[in-house]
Order: structure tokens, then sequence, then C-alpha cells
């Protein structure tokens, strides 16, 4: 029997990348997915965001591990939106066991430091959209009774401050990616009583589109050829995001059963350093 056979599992940002890796682990594990993305680029950011047609994809992996899925088109910085598109996932599919709250967005190449509108999309996305994401879920797995998993994305800009330029992206990123680690702190004590779980992973830089797109690789165009690689220890560029996913299959399932509170890195290393 599968680990995960019979849960529900709310995934934020799933319509490609990280999020997508994520709902096919869980869905081989057995889990139905409520998969949720915003389907439309972000104001400010300067790189395009998944599509409907993205999440669509998604869906069909999932049922193509066998398992039910409801897409649901909502942005994590509208608490009531997505406490609207949650409820249609557990009309159709039940209470809720998992979450990852995975959406989030970065603008590493936009230098202006006084950026105020950048900022707060940023912060709003990566540290509010997860406190709404938290706030739109814990209330169904506390109704369900038997405990569950809440992980939440982070970053190794969670838990350190190297590569901070000085422009308003890149401080808005770490301040709301070390915001994460305190949500999950305080989370861990406030649901520990239901037997709720609650962990963040902080990947290095992960191969998805959030990093491998156009602006980024004008932003990265002329460096050294190991300058990718030479903030991780092992002799990798950049994690995958089956890595991610791998990480967060186990916080959500059995074998990580006492594991709560903890900031756990996927980072070839890269902490070390």
């Amino acid at each position: 029997m599968a680990e995960l056979e019979n849960c529900v599992a709310v995934i934020t940002g799933a319509g490609r990348g990280q999020g997508r890796s994520e709902a096919v682990a869980l869905a081989a594990e057995g889990a139905d997915i409520i998969a949720i993305d915003r389907c439309a680029d972000v104001e400010h950011i300067p790189y395009p965001m998944a599509t409907k047609e993205d999440l669509a994809e998604t869906a069909d992996l999932v049922r193509a591990a066998g398992r039910r899925v409801v897409s649901v088109v909502a942005d994590v910085r509208n608490l009531a939106d997505l406490r609207a598109g949650v409820q249609s996932g557990i009309d159709e599919l039940g209470e809720i066991d998992i979450v990852v709250a995975n959406a989030g967005v970065v603008a590493m190449g936009l230098p202006d430091p006084d950026d105020e509108e950048l900022y707060r999309t940023i912060v709003d996305t990566n540290l509010n959209g997860v406190w709404h994401t938290i706030a739109a879920t814990a209330p169904s797995i506390i109704r369900k009774g038997r405990g569950g998993s809440i992980i939440l994305t982070s970053s190794m800009q969670g838990l350190i401050g190297r590569g901070g330029d000085g422009s308003a992206a890149m401080f808005a990123y770490a301040a709301s990616k070390h915001g994460v680690v305190g949500l999950m702190r305080s989370a861990a004590n406030a649901y520990a009583q239901h037997n709720i779980r609650v962990n963040s992973v902080h990947p290095t830089g992960v191969a998805t589109p959030m990093i491998m797109n156009e602006h980024m690789a004008n932003v990265f165009a002329g460096s050294a050829p190991s300058a990718a690689m030479a903030g991780n220890l092992l002799p990798v560029p950049f994690v995958e995001a089956q890595d991610v996913a791998d990480a967060v299959v186990w916080l959500a399932g059995p074998k990580s059963r006492y594991i709560t509170g903890t900031a756990l890195p996927v980072d070839a290393g890269n902490a070390v350093m």
C-alpha cells in the first residue's frame, strides 16, 4: 500500500516546476491533489508565470498516476479567493491531510534599491501567501482529526544572507524566505496539539522555470563557467525539482512522523560554504 493512500494534499504553485514535481510525487504515493496556481503573470516579476495549460498538464500527470485531482486558479496573495478555491477541492476530495505551500517568486537582476512595489510583490507572495495558505488549510486538517503535515517552501536564502546586492528585489526575497521560517516555527507550536507537523524545506538553486528563463540567462551571461555552482559544496550548479519533491514526500509521510519545527536544507552543501 502506498504511504499516502487516502490522503488529500494541497499544493500551491502547482502549475510547473517544484509544485508540479511535488504533486506528481505525492500522487505516486497515493494522495489525491488540490493543485493551485495563479496561472497568470505577476506584476513587476521579470519572467513568465505558469499558465492554465501548465496547470492542466499537472492535473493530467496526477491522473496518470491514478489519483484524483482538483485544479484551482487562485492567487495566494488573496486569502478569500484562496479559501474559496481550497473549499472547492475539499468539497470534491474531502478534508485535507497534507499542505505544501510552494508558490513563490524571485527577481534577481533587478538592481533598483528603492523599488517599493517590487519589494511588496515579493513579500506578499512569498511570505503573506504562505500564511494565507496555512490559514486556508489548517482548519480542514483539524476537522479531519487525524493529524497531518504542513510543508513550507523557503530557500537557502531563508537561512543565510549571502548574495545580497542592496536591491529591493534581493532584500525582499531574503526577508520573505527568512519569514517563512518564523511562520513554520510558530505554526509547529500552534498545531502540535492537533498532531499536525510543520516543517520548511530550503533548496539551493533549482533547475525550474523560475531560474531557467531568458531573464535569468541574461543575468548569468558573462559569468565564469563555474560561477553557477560556486555556492554549492557538491559539484552541481542546481538541484532538480525532483530532489525537493523527494524531501517533501518524506516530510508528508509516516517515516517523518516525529519531525516538526525543522528547517530541512536540500542544498548540495550550500550552507556549509
